[in-house]
């Protein structure tokens, strides 16, 4: 993204496949103007609908499916840096709001003007001169402020709200609870009331993951933040986040993020 903000529009058709879950250093706000989509987000599952603003912190892992039809969607990122202590203070929670992952609900009589504030947005950003960075900036502060007098902020947890499939959920959050064990796939079927063979088949189908791959992924999620967020070894945070081959540990941790677990911690000490 580098030092600015970025908007972009995209046509999804249905069955469109991610390459895999990712995650930023910087927010993205998701926002489907017609169609539907499916989010995996961290041990939650989500269903977006037109009208829908899901907002993603930093370093949250996500992945996005497209098993309910077409979708178009506007995605804006944009930093800590760009938002104003005056915005901030206007949103539900306020500094707190940006923390975790927000669902917004834009009513059906102001979606032509957020379509419309999103379009400008993107423009802005194909124009690309020295006015262009402070615009975008205006245009983000403002954005949020429209969201935060005629948006719904739904405070429940997603599973009460746009879960689907309640059941890979509990399987989810099984792993996100006991990702520092040595759990099995059968164990985390037990979990879902799934054998294990259903639940390979099911989680694939619905996550657009493997059980195990999502277990690894959520290792290495924890893995990354104690990295910078403590002294402790590697090989001590690699067994404490549930790995018990370092070796296996440091070639994942390189596929997911790009850089070797004492890369990693270099350069965030270094940012």
């Amino acid at each position: 993204m580098g030092d600015r903000i970025q908007a972009e529009r995209v046509h999804r058709e249905s069955g469109y496949v991610m390459g895999s879950y990712h995650c930023h250093s910087f927010y993205e706000l998701y926002y489907v103007e017609q169609g539907a989509c499916r989010f995996l987000i961290e041990d939650s599952m989500i269903d977006l609908h037109a009208g829908d603003f899901l907002l993603i912190p930093p370093r949250m892992l996500h992945y996005t499916r497209y098993l309910l039809g077409a979708c178009r969607r506007v995605i804006v990122f944009f930093g800590r840096e760009h938002l104003e202590e005056e915005t901030i203070a206007q949103m539900p929670r306020g500094e707190a709001f940006f923390s975790d992952m927000r669902i917004m609900q834009i009513p059906d009589a102001y979606a032509e003007q957020i379509s419309g504030h999103l379009t400008r947005m993107i423009t802005e950003g194909r124009i690309n001169d020295a006015r262009s960075a402070p615009i975008l900036r205006a245009q983000l502060q403002e954005l949020l402020l429209i969201c935060s007098r005629i948006g719904t902020f739904l405070q429940d947890t997603p599973a009460n709200i746009h879960t689907t499939d309640r059941q890979i959920l509990t399987a989810a959050r099984f792993i996100s609870s006991h990702y520092a064990s040595e759990i099995r796939t059968s164990d985390v079927a037990a979990a879902a009331g799934f054998s294990q063979n259903y639940l390979t088949r099911r989680f694939r189908e619905a996550a657009g993951i493997g059980v195990h791959e999502y277990l690894v992924f959520i290792r290495l999620q924890h893995a990354a933040l104690e990295l910078v967020s403590t002294g402790d070894s590697i090989t001590d945070i690699a067994l404490r986040c549930g790995f018990s081959d370092g070796n296996y540990f440091k070639d994942a941790f390189k596929k997911k993020y790009g850089v070797t677990p004492r890369a990693y911690r270099k350069g965030a000490g270094d940012g």
